[in-house]
């Protein structure tokens, strides 16, 4: 029998656990406020429309993903503080570490004990599928026409949006996270960058071809470019191998049709034809590439383990050669650095395949059949989705957080931007807004959005990738609950293992002569039915079924 009343008590001592095993520094639950009085019921409580969403306070409980960049107390933040007075909802955010997430949160729906609302909560398409059919997650088509303007505007606006939202039972069960698809600078999103300083220092040019990418690492490892007389330079690191993979791979042609896609893509050689990538003997190439900066000393030794924080702050030595975050700027307080395009492979490929689907985070918001507030709480979120509401959610207020220039452009004040203590951008907006770090819910434009992805640096790497974007951008595909199935057994182990026999090969753990073998391993362990699934999944998303 499910309880009437999610757990806030038993949550709080299992996140501990898991927080003080695996986290120590991250965030924590937060401490509710007073409770207030709520009435019996939601709907004749709510305006339908203007503010404040309802008459009387009431109070909601979300299960809420968080950041290392973002503080430890949603509820003391500018954007919330404003917000909960202008709407008459009160939000007790529980505050989870992204590292534990997943994990916490299944474990909350297994148990029954799960909040009104899951937020920033990285919910995958299969979970809205299941928890949906199962009445757990309120099908929300009705309630957008209702009481989401600005949302059913995008989704009227954007049909690729509507379509990757909407499950093969013809339910909605979330809001997204959502980017303008114009807004080309977040879509690249993660660039590989290269200390300028350092190609003039070396006498070289900003690599062009994966060759001269390889020459540029060597020469910080070999040359000392910082000039100290130390061989503390790093030529390449990052948080784990696999963004440097995804960017790299573009110079042999694969992942072209984005990273929402990582092991299938279209087979250029054969029209209309599906390719799983990842086996493929040319890809043999790619993890090869990986394999020889690593046997070198080119990559980080701390790349599979680092943490993102711990990153960020080696990065602030200045001692990074190459790096692929969303802004060096912002992250590492560096300036400097200069993203490439799409580098040019042995032969001849040309590809930036690291484009972001614009539906980023499908399950950003999902509202439970705990909630007795829905059609509050649609409105509630459907604000962030409008003009006023995006600027407010990512800007702050006007004159407090940011200013309008001459030309109507919107910049944060200086003390955000140029910190007289000494913080990052990001660590200065932290006591303001609590979008840093990504999957909340929302739509992400480039007149308000003043993140790492906005600015100069990230602008120029974005024309440098336009020539060479991929032609054709799936968004992700919705598979049923029999294909789900399979996808988190058979499909799950067989990506599992991939992973695990890329990092053995580039480390040198297993020789690149045992790639036929592993590839043949690929292909008994179910690939062929994997690949009738994802050809299934592909035909509805194309409309063919």
């Amino acid at each position: 029998m499910r309880k009437n009343k999610w757990g806030a008590a038993a949550f709080s001592v299992a996140l501990s656990v898991v927080v003080l095993a695996a986290c120590t520094d991250a965030g924590t639950s937060e401490s509710k406020t007073d409770p207030v009085a709520e009435p019996a019921k939601g709907g004749s409580n709510m305006n339908l429309t203007g503010m404040p969403i309802v008459k009387e306070p009431v109070t909601l409980t979300f299960f809420t993903g968080k950041s290392g960049n973002n503080g430890n107390n949603f509820a003391e933040t500018l954007v919330w503080q404003q917000y909960r007075q202008k709407s008459n909802i009160n939000v007790n955010f529980q505050l989870v570490p992204f590292e534990n997430l997943t994990a916490l949160r299944n474990l909350s729906l297994a148990g029954g004990d799960y909040p009104d609302a899951f937020y920033s909560a990285r919910i995958g398409t299969a979970d809205l599928l299941r928890y949906g059919s199962l009445g757990i997650f309120v099908k929300l088509n009705d309630f957008i026409d209702s009481y989401a303007p600005n949302f059913k505007k995008l989704l009227d606006k954007y049909p690729d949006l509507r379509k990757g939202l909407t499950m093969p039972d013809g339910g909605i069960y979330s809001f997204p996270s959502f980017y303008d698809p114009s807004f080309l600078s977040m879509l690249i999103g993660v660039p590989l960058w290269v200390k300028q300083e350092w190609l003039d220092k070396l006498g070289m040019k900003e690599p062009a071809t994966t060759e001269e990418f390889y020459r540029y690492l060597k020469a910080v490892k070999e040359q000392d470019p910082n000039g100290n007389g130390i061989p503390d330079e790093i030529p390449y690191a990052g948080n784990g191998i696999n963004p440097l993979i995804e960017q790299i791979r573009g110079a042999w042609g694969f992942g072209n049709r984005g990273v929402g896609h990582k092991y299938v893509d279209m087979d250029p050689d054969k029209p209309g034809e599906l390719r799983f990538f990842r086996i493929d003997p040319k890809y043999k190439e790619v993890i090869d590439y990986m394999r020889r900066l690593y046997a070198e000393g080119l990559i980080d030794k701390e790349i599979f383990t680092i943490k993102t924080g711990a990153l960020y702050a080696k990065g602030q030595q200045g001692i990074f050669g190459a790096t692929i975050n969303p802004n060096p700027v912002t992250q590492m307080s560096q300036n400097g650095y200069i993203g490439l395009g799409a580098l040019k492979g042995p032969h001849g490929d040309q590809l930036y395949s690291q484009v972001k689907v614009p539906l980023v985070w499908p399950g950003a918001f999902v509202i439970t059949n705990k909630n007795k507030y829905p059609e509050a709480t649609v409105r509630w979120i459907d604000y962030f989705y409008g003009e006023e509401g995006a600027t407010f959610f990512f800007m702050g207020m006007k004159g407090e957080t940011y200013v309008e220039t001459d030309n109507g452009k919107l910049e944060y004040i200086d003390q955000i931007t140029k910190n007289p203590d000494g913080l990052t951008q990001d660590q200065a907006l932290s006591k303001y807004v609590t979008w840093l770090g990504g999957s909340y819910p929302g739509y992400v434009q480039e007149k308000y959005f003043r993140g790492s992805e906005s600015l100069p640096q990230s602008a120029a790497a974005a024309e440098k990738a336009k020539p060479h974007l991929i032609q054709e951008l799936w968004y992700n595909f919705n598979f049923t609950e029999e294909e789900n199935e399979f996808m988190s057994s058979v499909g799950s182990m067989i990506h599992s293992y991939i992973s695990d026999m890329e990092v053995k090969f580039i480390t040198g753990v297993e020789p690149m002569s045992e790639w036929d073998k592993y590839a043949d391993t690929v292909q008994k362990m179910g690939l062929a039915e994997y690949m009738k699934v994802y050809k299934s999944a592909y035909e509805r998303y194309i409309g063919k079924k």
